[in-house]
């Protein structure tokens, strides 16, 4: 079983992202979960939402806490909100965010993780770019096909177009296909180096 964490805050699309998610595995025929866990359910308060994927049936209904990926799409959250509990040096971890690990003070962090397990991209910013908002959750979601290979880019689209109507989900796909290139090229770059 594959399990992911996401988290950000209320009016972001946390939600809408581990429900696309889960989708993208169904059309790959795999089963999965989604379900949000709130706080005060309020807009701009902090929201995690889980999803599960795996090749048999999921009786497992509880919070999703040793992660084997962990989504942020509010950076500001990084150091206020335990979003790294459970994460384990093999698991992936994908930030929204323009500024470097190491600017972001996770330095220590990453160096314990795999080489390509950590990456951060400007996901609100491609969001904004493509559909005059910045909503990380698709393009986030582009990011973590890159980065974990464990989901078809095209399955993430077919979620996309499940979840917006046409103008929108087109404009979504752009910007998930966009932080796609963005992370696969990012990754290319550290195996040069490496």
């Amino acid at each position: 079983m594959f399990q992911v964490r996401i988290h950000g805050r209320g009016g972001q699309g946390v939600v809408s992202a581990a429900e696309m998610l889960s989708v993208a595995a169904f059309e790959e025929g795999r089963y999965a979960q989604a379900f949000p866990s709130f706080g005060s359910e309020r807009m701009g308060a902090p929201v995690a939402a889980f999803c599960r994927i795996d090749k048999k049936e999921i009786r497992l209904r509880e919070p999703v806490m040793a992660p084997d990926a962990v989504i942020i799409q509010d950076p500001t959250l990084l150091h206020q909100v335990d979003v790294f509990s459970g994460i384990s040096p093999f698991g992936f971890l994908l930030i929204n965010s323009t500024r470097s690990l190491d600017e972001l003070g996770l330095g220590d962090l990453t160096h314990r993780m795999l080489d390509g397990h950590v990456c951060a991209v400007g996901a609100s910013e491609i969001a904004l770019a493509h559909t005059g908002r910045p909503l990380p959750n698709a393009a986030l979601l582009g990011a973590f096909s890159a980065m974990t290979g464990r989901l078809a880019l095209a399955s993430v689209e077919i979620a996309i177009r499940h979840k917006f109507r046409e103008k929108i989900a087109a404009a979504n796909i752009a910007a998930a296909r966009a932080a796609y290139e963005t992370v696969n090229k990012a990754l290319r770059r550290e195996a040069a180096h490496a």
